[in-house]
């Protein structure tokens, strides 16, 4: 039952919902988006809990309503001004979930007899991209990026063809209010006294470079790291490869049309909006020199399977938003020479004692552990 499940609902009204569920070692915790069609009527956020770990249940969920204006939860009595007189809000629901054969259904009545109910397909558990790559050598992808708009794009490079998936997501988490209300304040209480700046929760700019810091010292985060330079993505595409690798298997680099993407939906600031959504972010540098040398920006996301997502909105759209470059894992020595010659090294990409003695490691040694 653990995982993300997007869909479509219907009842007294019809729209779409996702709901992300926890595993804990007695039970599971469940946040639920429902997202009407009819904008006349509020977004609601619901959060129910499980007595126990069986394939059905029967539970009482607690429901908000969205603020239209902010997108966090609110109380009724505090946005229903925004809506016409005729409408109400459900504050409670009896619940009953069944997952059967890899599905989950859902029913519900509320405590104004609103009733939902939906069947969402099984989420995606496999690590395999959907992308198919377009096989080119490194000097093909050289020649390729030659030509490309250099603020148009978005790079990022894994040293396999991994679908794209946040740290926090590949950790098995998909309720992100649990992360910034319980790991953000626990992150936040200790590193306070490591950091030589203390980042202010409160002030967006402090409350990203944070979250960024996070990532990068690897704690798992809804983040994911791209770069404006398609070179420092081949480096950390290649760089996990054995030295001197001959044999099959391919990097992936993928290529990502920030400025379609952003010129065609909302970017949000929000880390959990209530709706599915991915957006480019670029977050000051405190306490954080990783940042300027990788030419680094982030994309944030509450969806798990953000290929899904994108391939959804590009066959939509009619735009190529995402494309894929599979290049043969055995170049990484040419690749990673080149790479050293436009100083773009462990040293110089990770500024600390530890990337200067991967970088001279890997010129003085003809080993990689």
């Amino acid at each position: 039952m653990k995982g993300q499940w997007i869909g479509s609902y219907g009842g007294s009204v019809d729209g779409r919902i996702m709901v992300n569920i926890d595993e804990t070692e007695s039970c599971y915790h469940a946040v639920a988006y429902i997202i009407p069609s009819n904008s006349k009527i509020p977004t609601s956020v619901a959060q129910l809990k499980t007595e126990g770990k069986g394939p059905a249940h029967t539970v009482t969920a607690y429901i908000n309503p969205v603020d239209p204006n902010t997108g966090f939860q609110s109380d009724w009595n505090q946005v229903k001004e925004f809506y016409e007189k005729d409408i109400a809000h459900s504050d409670t629901s009896e619940v009953e979930l069944r997952l059967e054969d890899d599905k989950l259904y859902i029913s519900a009545v509320s405590n104004i007899n609103v009733k939902l109910s939906c069947v969402l397909e099984t989420p995606n558990k496999t690590d395999e991209s959907k992308i198919k790559g377009e096989p080119k050598s490194w000097s093909e992808f050289r020649e390729l990026i030659s030509g490309m708009e250099s603020s148009k794009h978005l790079f990022r490079g894994q040293k396999e063809p991994w679908r794209l998936r946040t740290t926090f997501h590949r950790g098995e988490r998909y309720r992100i209010s649990e992360f910034t209300g319980k790991d953000v304040k626990q992150l936040h209480q200790r590193l306070s006294a490591i950091t030589s700046h203390y980042f202010d929760l409160t002030v967006p700019d402090q409350n990203g470079a944070f979250f960024n810091l996070l990532q990068h010292h690897g704690y798992p985060t809804p983040l994911l790291d791209w770069s404006y330079s398609p070179y420092v993505s081949a480096f950390f595409a290649f760089r996990n490869w054995p030295l001197g690798y001959s044999g099959d298997g391919n990097i992936r680099i993928y290529i990502f049309d920030n400025e379609a993407w952003q010129r065609k939906y909302r970017q949000i600031q929000n880390l959990d909006p209530p709706y599915p959504h991915l957006s480019v972010m670029e977050f000051i540098s405190i306490d954080n020199p990783r940042l300027v040398p990788q030419q680094a920006i982030t994309t944030v996301t509450n969806i798990d399977d953000i290929e899904a997502y994108i391939l959804e909105k590009q066959e939509k759209d009619r735009t190529q938003y995402l494309r894929a470059i599979d290049i043969p894992a055995r170049e990484r020595e040419a690749a990673m020479g080149e790479l050293r010659f436009m100083g773009i090294t462990a040293g110089s990409m990770f500024p600390s004692i530890d990337g200067v003695c991967e970088e001279l490691r890997e010129r003085n040694f003809n080993i990689y552990t």
